[in-house]
């Protein structure tokens, strides 16, 4: 008798796509800016490639939220919904004031993982890097954090490295994230996704 793969509880594919998924963006170098006293909230990021961008956009509509895709001031993909009351949840999580901060209880699962992958991951021949904002240092050592509690540990990259990023190393480690994460995305290339070899 053949042992049946179970789908693990916390990969992308184990439930329902939700607004609060594209915390995974904010892991990353994207950005939650609040409107209006609360009433209101809009997520960007900019990434390095069209298929990145292509992926979150359709990340975003598969959870109801429309984003478009444009330009930065350097010519790379942006992405960016408009403001929407039904981001002001995440974005009151992520924001202390004007600033970006991880939530205290934030743990990861696989659909916030797989976006958060989307947004800034690489796979390297030591392992996978998950890249992180480096414009907010301080949410560094909190989503390793947040990474350890979902059984990931995982090690800092320096600039000089390539990073700020997390890095995920190990075959286990890395088995788990790529069920965690789920299948490459179209338009993806293999260094750019966790795969288990």
């Amino acid at each position: 008798m053949r042992a049946v793969d179970q789908l693990s509880f916390y990969s992308a594919e184990a439930r329902q796509p939700d607004v609060a998924d594209l915390a995974g963006m904010l892991c990353g170098p994207g950005q939650a800016v609040g409107f209006g006293r609360g009433t209101a909230a809009r997520l960007s990021v900019v990434v390095d490639a069209e298929w990145r961008a292509r992926s979150l956009v359709a990340a975003c509509a598969e959870r109801g939220v429309e984003a478009e895709l444009g330009r930065s001031d350097e010519g790379r993909p942006l992405i960016r919904t408009a403001f929407r009351s039904d981001l002001t949840g995440l974005a009151a999580h992520w924001l202390r004031g004007a600033v970006k901060s991880v939530p205290p209880d934030f743990v990861p699962d696989g659909a916030a993982l797989r976006i958060w992958a989307l947004t800034a991951g690489y796979a390297e021949p030591t392992g996978y890097r998950l890249g992180l904002d480096p414009h907010a240092p301080d949410t560094h050592a909190p989503l390793a954090a947040a990474l350890l509690g979902c059984g990931l540990p995982a090690k800092p990259v320096g600039p000089r490295a390539g990073g700020p990023a997390l890095r995920v190393a190990g075959r286990r480690r890395l088995a788990r994230l790529a069920e965690l994460v789920g299948p490459m995305p179209d338009g993806a290339i293999e260094r750019t996704w966790p795969l288990v070899s």
